[in-house]
């Protein structure tokens, strides 16, 4: 068994796609996805969905690593913006080298602070640095590095 992929519904899936790559270095991984049919609704539990748009393999894996996966739909269900202490999935994190550079990143690419760059000594573990912000489409990402 392994981890396969995490999904994210984007109202536009390439402009997202985007900023995964050039904020996080995440690679395409062809091809693109137009999928539609019976057999997918039977699967989402959806009537007539339409999913379109493609994965990113995540940096520091070879080829075969777990993808994130960037769809969009026809049709959208909205709802609250989702905080860090929100009921189920809350965020994605990533380990970067300087928490301070990958920050001003992805704000220069159309994320929004959530929280501040906080260093925290975790007894037994190390030194933790690490923020919270949101994604183009309000995604919450977390971004931390170890000493």
């Amino acid at each position: 068994m392994r981890f396969a992929h995490t999904n994210i519904a984007a109202r536009n899936w390439e402009t997202l796609a985007d900023f995964y790559i050039n904020v996080f270095d995440c690679k395409p991984k062809p091809p693109k996805r137009d999928l539609k049919g019976e057999w997918l609704d039977k699967a989402t539990g959806l009537q007539n969905a339409r999913q379109f748009g493609m994965h990113l393999s995540l940096p520091g894996y070879d080829e075969n690593s777990p993808t994130l996966e960037i769809f969009s739909y026809d049709e959208f269900i909205t709802n609250k913006p989702v905080m860090a202490n929100h009921i189920g999935f809350t965020h994605i994190a990533f380990e970067v080298d300087d928490v301070d550079v990958i920050l001003k990143k992805a704000l220069e690419h159309n994320a929004s602070k959530l929280g501040e760059v906080i260093e925290n000594k975790i007894e037994g573990v190390g030194i933790l640095k690490f923020t919270y912000f949101r994604d183009p489409e309000g995604n919450i990402i977390e971004i931390q590095s170890w000493k």
